[in-house]
C-alpha cells in the first residue's frame, strides 16, 4: 500500500534520490558518471536538492519495476537514510513501472522525461513556448492515467509532474486531454504560420541569419548577450533559456545580420519535446551560418558534439560527416578561460590546425572579436563586383550601396536622361544585390 503523501505536492527544495540505470547493452559510448552529473544538473535546474545520487547496473530489465527486487529495496533504504521524498530515475519508465516503484518505495517517482518536461514548463517564456510545453505535457500524461490503489480514479501528476493530482474519471480525463491537445495544435499551427510570414519578410530584407546551436549550458546565451548587448537569461544551469531569441548585429563587411539563439540540445530528449520544439529549430534550417557552440572545458564535450550533430543531421542541416548542407558550420570552443595550462596548450594546437574552429570565452570576451571577423568573412566570401550607373540625384540608393557593400570606385560619368550620373564599382553578396534591386522596384 502506498502512502497518500505520494500524491502530495513536491516542489522546489524537495530532497531527491537520483538513480541512473546502466542497462547492459544500451547507451554505448556514454560515460555513466557524466550522465549522472547531467541528471544532477537537471534536478538542480528545477530547484531540487540532491540528497544522494548513483549509477545502478541493470543486467536484466524487469518489465514491472525496471530494477530487481534487491535494487528496489536498496533505493527504498537509501530514501529513508537520506530523507529523500522524491526518486528521480534518469531513464524512461513505463506507466506500470512508475506506479509499481511508487508502491514499493513509498515515494513519488518521476523519470527523465517527466523531469525535463517540468523544467521546460517552468522556463518557457513566450506564448509559443508555453503552448509547446503544455502539448508535450499532455502527450506524456495520456499514458499516465493509471488506476490508483484506492476506489477512486486518479490522474497522475496534474499539469506539472512534481505537483499534486486531480481526482477525475480516467475516460473523462482522456477525452479532455484529447480535446485540449487538438486546441493546442490548432493554436500552434497559427503561431507557425505567423513565424513563417516573419521568416519570409526577413528573406525579402534579406538580412543573413547566424543561428547559435549547441548542447545545453554550452554558453550560447552568454555569447548571444556578448555579441548583441541583450540580456537573455544566461546562468550556469541546464536549459537556462528555452525560447528562440533574435537580435540584429553588425559584422565586418556586413552592416546587419540576425543572430538567433535556440534551445539547447541534450541526450535522450523526450520524444514529445523533439516534435513539440521542432519549430524552435526552424531558424537553424534557414540560417546562412550555423554557429556550433561547445563547452570545451566539459570532459564530455566530444560526446555532446556527437549528440548535437545527430540532431542537426536529422534536421537536414549537416551531412554524415558533420559538414553543413546548405550553410557552413563554424565550431566555437567556448569556456576557454576554464581550461588548465596543459589543456590550453593541447587544444590551442588543435584549433590552430583547423580553420573551422575558433577558441573563445563568451564570459570574458576573449576571441569574440575574431569570431565576428570570421563570420563577416564567411558571409561576404561569395560577394561579386558590380558596375552600377545611377542618377547622381538618387542619394538614397547611393548611400545604401556605401552602407551595405564595399565601394571600390565611384566616378561622375556625365549626364543621362534625368541629369548627372555616377558609376559605382561595388562588391555585394547575392542577397545584398537582390535587396538593392528590390529598392528600385
Amino acid at each position: 500500500m502506498v502512502d497518500d503523501d505520494i500524491e502530495g505536492e513536491v516542489t522546489r527544495g524537495a530532497r531527491a534520490l537520483i538513480v541512473c540505470p546502466e542497462i547492459r547493452g544500451q547507451r554505448s559510448g556514454e560515460d555513466p558518471s557524466a550522465r549522472l552529473e547531467e541528471a544532477r544538473g537537471l534536478a538542480l535546474a528545477i530547484g531540487i536538492v540532491v540528497a544522494e545520487s548513483y549509477v545502478l547496473n541493470v543486467r536484466d530489465v524487469r518489465p514491472n519495476t525496471l530494477f530487481g527486487e534487491g535494487q528496489v529495496q536498496r533505493i527504498k533504504t537509501d530514501c529513508e537514510l537520506h530523507e529523500a521524498e522524491l526518486v528521480i530515475i534518469d531513464g524512461a519508465l513505463s506507466p506500470i513501472q512508475q506506479r509499481n516503484l511508487e508502491e514499493k518505495i513509498g515515494r513519488k517517482v518521476i523519470d527523465r522525461t517527466g523531469l525535463i518536461l517540468e523544467i521546460f514548463g517552468e522556463r518557457a517564456a513566450t506564448a509559443e513556448g508555453r503552448l509547446q510545453v503544455e502539448l508535450a505535457h499532455l502527450d506524456y500524461q495520456q499514458s499516465r492515467l493509471v488506476r490508483s490503489w484506492t476506489h477512486l480514479e486518479r490522474q497522475r501528476g496534474g499539469f506539472g509532474f512534481l505537483g499534486g493530482p486531480g481526482e477525475t474519471q480516467i475516460e473523462a480525463d482522456r477525452r479532455m486531454i484529447r480535446e485540449r491537445m487538438g486546441k493546442l495544435r490548432r493554436e500552434l499551427e497559427q503561431v507557425r504560420k505567423t513565424r513563417e510570414l516573419h521568416r519570409k519578410r526577413r528573406g525579402r530584407a534579406p538580412w543573413p541569419i547566424v543561428a547559435l546551436v549547441g548542447y545545453t549550458n554550452a554558453g550560447k546565451s552568454t555569447l548571444f548577450n556578448r555579441m548583441t548587448g541583450a540580456e537573455v537569461m544566461a546562468e550556469d544551469l541546464l536549459f537556462a533559456t528555452l525560447d528562440p531569441t533574435m537580435r540584429a548585429i553588425g559584422l565586418p563587411g556586413v552592416e546587419k545580420a540576425i543572430l538567433s539563439d535556440t534551445v539547447g540540445f541534450i541526450s535522450d530528449l523526450p520524444t514529445q519535446l523533439v516534435a513539440a520544439f521542432r519549430a524552435t529549430l526552424e531558424e537553424v534550417t534557414a540560417a546562412d551560418i550555423v554557429l556550433h557552440v561547445r563547452d570545451i572545458a566539459n570532459p564530455d564535450s566530444a560526446q555532446q558534439k556527437r549528440q548535437v550533430l545527430a540532431v542537426l543531421q536529422d534536421l537536414g542541416v549537416v551531412d554524415e560527416a558533420g559538414n553543413g548542407v546548405d550553410a557552413p558550420v563554424v565550431e566555437v570552443w567556448n569556456k576557454w578561460d576554464l581550461l588548465g595550462e596543459d589543456e590550453l596548450e593541447d587544444l590551442a594546437a588543435l584549433a590552430e590546425a583547423d580553420d573551422s574552429i575558433l577558441p573563445i570565452s563568451a564570459i570574458t570576451g576573449e576571441g569574440v572579436d575574431a569570431l565576428a571577423q570570421r563570420l563577416g568573412a564567411v558571409l561576404t566570401e561569395g560577394a561579386r563586383t558590380y558596375s552600377l550607373t545611377l542618377p547622381a540625384s538618387d542619394g538614397a540608393r547611393i548611400a545604401w550601396l556605401h552602407a551595405h557593400g564595399e565601394v571600390l570606385d565611384e566616378v561622375e560619368v556625365g549626364d543621362g536622361e534625368t541629369g548627372p550620373e555616377r558609376r559605382i564599382e561595388v562588391r555585394l553578396t547575392d542577397k545584398e544585390f537582390g535587396r538593392f534591386e528590390s529598392l528600385a522596384s
